[in-house]
């Protein structure tokens, strides 16, 4: 892991907040939240990659 991130108790009461209601919105099934989850972050960082990629290499126009 390349960041440790420390949230404070307000922070963290918040985040527990959020992961309860993701759970709640799987029926409680832990491991069924818990797969969504890295299935929603794999497609986040492609799409992080990918506006990386086109903001190292900017398109040119064809008249340009």
């Amino acid at each position: 892991m390349d960041h440790i991130v420390k949230l404070d108790s307000r922070q963290e009461a918040a985040l527990q907040a959020v992961a309860d209601n993701f759970v709640a919105v799987h029926k409680g099934d832990v491991m069924k939240a818990l797969k969504e989850m890295i299935v929603l972050n794999g497609r986040l960082q492609e799409q992080l990659d990918a506006t990386a990629g086109e903001l190292k290499y900017p398109r040119r126009s064809v008249n340009g």
